[in-house]
């Protein structure tokens, strides 16, 4: 067994840590006044700043990193993980910077694996060449969508256009004013088999009928990282036929393809926002006395650190394997393996975050620190790309059959 990663990996690491060192974290303070200045008027534009990080990372050579096929570097999987965990140790410059931000990146997946020729002409260069962004609007306000087929927006065709009507909330991305074409998953044939009701269409941003109602706050905070979130309203939205993705009644099945790689991206991103949480941590424990002596050497504090360090590790380990097993039986043999990660990851690096919140007393939960911002955006998670339980349950009963008892 051997754990190193390959030439081509160590490379890839040694340029994207020198590209955070030297250009991604530096710029941090400017982001955070950029930021700032938006919510003091509710604006929900990304911090300026990222144009620039793009234009020294597409000089740099770390671009479309996530994506394996044509447009992309060609990176397996395993080879990606170790990338995305140093962006996440700035989530809301290091992704955008890379063009390796959700839900760009399962959105250009799409396309790329499914799209026609003149929709990836149209949607899918200026999304890998950087130059838009875009959203995917899957989640609906009146339905629980634990359940994806009780989708109830309609995709009705008439002539040669399909007709759109519904409601949608929480479509990450929609509230940049950049996301110039959202994904829509609804139903196009409500008798069919329950999953082959559902399909998909590109419909862009300024097609009449689209209205952007409300952006959604996360705890308060716009998740910037992720383009903010956004409910839409689509009223009698007409978009034509050649906008459908793949056929009628795919849409599950690309729902399902696109989720598999998004859900372990997520889960790459978020070891590196708990490494960083953990040097924070011990950095506040070393500087703060409390009781005569530094947080550092008190025992409880030592406790949080060490449980850290060991959660992690086995949480890297775990995400590793699936990785493996992605680029070595594909999606569907890892579905297990991706079912743990999407389980584990959130809850451990959520209580990774709260030790480091705890060590950092009231200036943990401000806006002095990133931690409450990294907290709420962890906490998503639990949500994001199905709940918890809905993958105990899958995975429970994954589980029962392997022990040969259903």
């Amino acid at each position: 067994m051997h754990f190193a990663f390959d030439d081509r990996t160590q490379d890839l690491i040694a340029r994207m840590t020198a590209f955070m060192d030297e250009v991604v974290h530096p710029a941090e303070p400017l982001a955070h006044e950029q930021i700032q200045a938006n919510y003091s008027s509710d604006g929900w534009t990304p911090p300026a700043v990222i144009e620039d990080l793009k234009v020294e990372a597409k000089k740099r050579g770390l671009w479309n990193l996530f994506l394996p096929g044509e447009g992309g570097a060609g990176l397996t999987n395993l080879q990606y993980a170790p990338l995305a965990e140093i962006q996440g140790r700035s989530i809301q410059l290091a992704p955008p910077a890379t063009n390796c931000a959700a839900p760009d990146t399962g959105n250009m997946e799409v396309l790329n694996e499914f799209g026609t020729d003149e929709q990836k002409k149209q949607w899918l260069e200026p999304l890998l060449a950087g130059e838009i962004r875009s959203a995917f609007a899957m989640t609906e306000p009146d339905v629980a969508s634990s359940d994806a087929t009780n989708i109830e927006t309609s995709i009705v065709r008439d002539g040669d256009e399909y007709v759109v009507n519904g409601r949608k909330w929480w479509i990450t991305g929609a509230m940049n004013p950049n996301a110039k074409v959202f994904i829509v998953m609804g139903k196009t044939d409500p008798t069919a088999a329950r999953h082959r009701q559902q399909s998909q269409i590109l419909v862009p941003r300024d097609t009449p009928g689209l209205e952007i109602v409300r952006g959604m706050h996360v705890f308060g905070y716009h998740d910037r990282d992720h383009g903010g979130h956004a409910e839409l309203r689509f009223t009698d939205v007409r978009v034509p036929v050649s906008n459908l993705i793949a056929g009628e009644g795919d849409g599950f099945a690309i729902a399902q393809a696109r989720l598999g790689p998004g859900r372990i991206h997520h889960c790459m991103r978020s070891i590196g926002i708990a490494e960083r949480a953990i040097e924070l941590m011990c950095q506040r424990a070393q500087e703060r006395v409390a009781f005569g002596k530094p947080l550092a050497d008190q025992g409880v504090v030592r406790d949080w650190i060490a449980e850290s360090r060991v959660r992690i590790e086995q949480l890297r380990l775990l995400v590793l394997k699936t990785a493996w097993l992605m680029d070595t039986v594909g999606n569907r043999g890892a579905h297990t393996e991706i079912q743990a990660i999407k389980i584990a990851t959130p809850r451990t690096v959520q209580w990774i975050l709260d030790k480091a919140i705890q060590t950092h007393g009231g200036g943990g939960l401000s806006q002095d620190f990133p931690l409450a911002e990294m907290y709420a955006g962890i906490r998503t998670l639990r949500f994001a790309d199905g709940p918890d339980e809905v993958h105990k349950n899958s995975l429970a009963k994954a589980e029962l059959k392997r022990q040969g008892l259903r």
